[in-house]
């Protein structure tokens, strides 16, 4: 499954919201720097869907404030 995020780092709380669409938006509290927001988003859509981190992966937005992220094995 593929879903679009918007991901707000510096946040006060890490937090996964479902938008309209289809769609997340998520806040981590960890800066952008170094791939760390990236890390915690990974982290955070693991928890959510109840899977592993290896089963997290994202595909589209690496730099990005809007990513594309794959979530599901294979």
């Amino acid at each position: 499954m593929k879903v679009s995020v918007t991901v707000k780092a510096n946040a006060k709380q890490d937090r996964v919201e479902a938008i309209a669409g289809g769609g997340f938006r998520i806040q981590v509290k960890v800066p952008p720097i170094e791939g760390r927001a990236n890390e915690a988003v990974v982290r955070l859509l693991a928890e959510h869907f109840h899977v592993p981190k290896s089963h997290v992966a994202i595909i589209g937005g690496v730099s990005s404030k809007r990513k594309l992220v794959k979530i599901g094995a294979g």
